[in-house]
């Protein structure tokens, strides 16, 4: 059994883990949200059981309403193993699998700000990820940052492994073309949140349009904070930057970017947008921060900016601009070489078979 938050998250991150899975003579049921793709796991042969998961709720009945439906499902069903990822799914069915003394295996996909920043949610988060995760076969941690914030609040497992976030699909993202036009596309791809580095980009965007009128800037993304409506289409309205809202096919933005721009201070695990486009030839230009650093190298694949700093975003973006075309071309192609180096997905499938394996004994 796989549970996470949707079937969005589920088709787009682990869909080739369930295609592994079916290939290996395993039953798969995959337990979330029903949002996009939900056919198109259940023609992998998958059985589909839908349910709603409340993410950023704070209720603690509508919690408690999640741990009951995952002890109807997990105990209807009595899997030999279960997958959890995202944060509810990790602790609450992490719990119930506890409770019925059935293997599961953890995957902590970014801590997310509730669990980063101190305060009382931290506190309940952490008491709940100490139970939760005491007995799990394996936790999969995304990047190091992440195990050391577990290690620090004496959160212990019986087994870890560090893995290269989610990977990439090569095949599914190769090399595109890359353009050689006298105009400059770069493209913010995020869930719109303050500290994915939205502000800096729109501020970088203002200093940079005033100077360059063949250079453009994109933003895609659903507003998780919806007071970033109002600004964007401001900033749309005075051609500062093109707002797309959230897409579904990212394909035909992928192929007109120059360069991928993500200045984020947020808790990652492995950023899946950065991941797709290094894989796609295109250049980076983001933080040190875990979880989207290790997809740069700085000056090869792109540049590394400070965070919150619009002024080094700037100085940055003017480098890349000062460039020439086959410059920028090769920066895309070694980033590149370096996921698949690094982050192939089937180094994650491959790493799943092995410790569901181990599991079974």
């Amino acid at each position: 059994m796989l549970i996470a938050n949707d079937t969005t998250y589920v088709y787009n991150l682990r869909f080739e883990v369930i295609e592994r899975l079916i290939r290996e003579g395993y039953e798969v049921v995959v337990v979330c949200e029903r949002q996009l793709h939900a056919d198109e796991i259940k023609e992998t042969g998958a059985v589909f059981l839908p349910m709603t998961i409340k993410r950023h709720s704070k209720n603690p009945f509508t919690d408690l309403s999640m741990i009951h439906m995952f002890h109807k499902m997990i105990r209807k069903h009595r899997p030999d193993i279960v997958l959890t990822y995202n944060i509810k799914p990790n602790v609450y069915a992490g719990l119930v699998c506890e409770g019925l003394h059935i293997p599961y295996i953890t995957n902590i996909t970014g801590l997310g700000t509730a669990v980063e920043y101190p305060g009382l949610i931290q506190k309940v988060t952490v008491l709940l990820y100490r139970i939760a995760l005491r007995k799990a076969a394996c936790v999969f941690l995304q990047n190091r940052e992440n195990k050391e914030f577990f290690v620090k609040r004496n959160i212990r497992f019986r087994r870890s492994r560090l893995i290269p976030g989610s990977g990439v699909n090569l095949e599914k993202y190769c090399v595109l073309e890359y353009p050689n036009t006298e105009e400059v596309h770069f493209i913010f791809v995020a869930r719109i949140l303050k500290e994915k580095g939205i502000d800096q980009y729109l501020e970088a965007a203002k200093v940079i349009r005033k100077k360059y009128e063949n250079v453009y800037f994109h933003v895609i993304g659903g507003c998780d904070d919806k007071e970033y409506i109002d600004i964007l289409q401001k900033e749309t309205e005075s051609g500062n930057i093109v707002y797309h809202g959230l897409q579904k096919n990212m394909l035909e933005y992928q192929r007109m970017s120059s360069c991928i721009i993500l200045p984020s201070y947020y808790p990652e695990g492995m950023n899946n947008v950065l991941l797709e486009s290094a894989a796609s030839g295109r250049p980076i230009i983001t933080t040190s921060r875990s979880g989207c650093g290790e997809i740069v190298e700085d000056g090869a694949t792109g540049f590394i900016v400070k965070e919150r700093d619009t002024r080094d975003l700037v100085c940055k973006i003017e480098k890349f601009l000062a460039m020439p075309y086959e410059e920028r071309k090769e920066m895309g192609l070694a980033g590149r070489r370096k996921v698949e180096r690094e982050f192939d997905r089937e180094i994650v499938v491959q790493a799943y078979v092995d410790e569901i394996k181990r599991a079974e004994g």
